[in-house]
């Protein structure tokens, strides 16, 4: 594999959301992962039925060997695999690994220099750390939910980017890398812990400040970044579709006001709040004169910060984002490319998603057990 990770070996237990984003970010950038799943009955139900399927993007890149972690003996080629390997990831509630026979302990004992990924919800301790939840449920509890959405409205769940995958996944990598970075020079590993809430308060950091500061109110669409601002937000056109407008600074809201023809005097008074509603409602009445294509026309690659707001079928298509192939195709599954970019070390792309126990026989093979010795694991059932 090319990549700037590539040589480290990463052990994937297969779950959900997450933990597989985390391990595609890692198999994207290199890094040689062995996806462990739990094998199943041929026809068995899963939760999604994207799951085991070309179309789970998130388990792209990576080599997939299915065991029957019931069987002592399955859990014992896990814990073979993980003394052989660099990192471990798992994302189940706290306990389920220990329950299994491969929790820190066991494992850092067959291998002092392993880093040991953990991710979940709210933590691996603290008094909701056996609670079942979701991302929306983390994020409520940092505080970041609550300033999303509209004032007349509950607030709006942001998908599921901001704990799953932002203050989840992408933190949990991040952790992996840099405890990864240490143990290389001090030989020793250690239990990377990455709580959804943690991570999704973290990404709140500015706003957090600003609130000490004084420049964030408690409400909702009244601050600079919610939708408060007239300057930084989205308006409906003259098709129904939407643009994005966010000129803040002064040169910048100038040249807008300038390109859309926003000439009424209200506009100078910029960063008053108290006039920002009706503001609103002026631009968004201007807005609506012409369709997105017009306002794109006018506005789009110049310094008035303007984007459309395309959908999941137009965003690929988009100039910009083909130019630097922003989405890619793998196995005829259409789907956002590996990032960041890198100068020298360029990652190449990952093949299409493996269906469960896909490689059993070949990733033992690769890691040291004999055909004979494969063979019997077939023949017991424990792969």
């Amino acid at each position: 594999m090319a990549g700037p990770l590539a040589g480290i070996k990463v052990i994937e237990m297969a779950g959900l959301g997450p933990c597989p984003f985390c391990a595609m970010m890692l198999a994207d950038m290199g890094a040689e992962v062995i996806r462990i799943e739990r094998k199943t009955a041929p026809g068995a139900a899963t939760p999604f039925p994207m799951l085991g399927t070309k179309y789970d993007v998130l388990a792209r890149g990576r080599r997939s060997l299915a065991l029957d972690l019931k069987q002592p003996a399955a859990q014992a080629i896990a814990l073979d695999l993980i003394a052989k390997a660099d990192v471990v990831l798992e994302g189940f509630r706290p306990g389920v690994m220990e329950r299994l026979g491969l929790g820190p302990d066991p494992c850092l004992a067959r291998n002092a220099a392993l880093v040991y990924g953990r991710v979940t919800g709210w933590g691996q301790g603290g008094p909701l750390a056996q609670a079942a939840g979701h991302d929306i449920n983390y994020i409520a509890l940092t505080g970041m939910l609550h300033a999303m959405g509209r004032a007349d409205a509950p607030p709006a769940p942001p998908l599921n980017l901001v704990g799953d995958f932002g203050g989840g996944g992408m933190m949990l990598a991040f952790g992996v890398v840099c405890a990864v970075l240490e143990a290389r020079s001090s030989g020793k590993g250690q239990v990377v812990d990455a709580a959804m809430t943690d991570g999704a308060a973290l990404l709140g950091a500015m706003m957090y400040g600003l609130r000490a500061q004084g420049g964030w109110s408690g409400g909702r669409e009244a601050n600079l970044l919610d939708g408060g601002a007239h300057f930084y937000d989205t308006y409906a056109c003259a098709d129904g579709k939407f643009v994005s407008v966010g000129a803040i600074e002064p040169q910048f809201y100038a040249l807008l006001r300038k390109l859309a023809g926003a000439e009424d005097a209200a506009f100078d008074a910029q960063m008053d709040p108290a006039g920002w509603p009706l503001l609103t409602d002026k631009l968004a009445a201007l807005f609506a004169r012409r369709t997105r294509d017009e306002w794109c026309a006018l506005l789009e690659g110049t310094d008035a910060c303007f984007a459309p707001v395309l959908d999941l079928d137009e965003a690929p298509r988009h100039p910009h984002n083909a130019a630097r192939g922003t989405f890619v195709e793998v196995d005829g599954v259409l789907q956002p490319a590996p990032a960041p970019r890198f100068s020298r070390t360029v990652p190449a792309l990952g093949g299409a998603p493996a269906r469960p126990g896909q490689h059993s026989a070949a990733v033992l093979k690769d890691w040291g057990w004999d055909e004979a010795a494969i063979a019997l694991l077939g023949e017991q059932g424990v792969i």
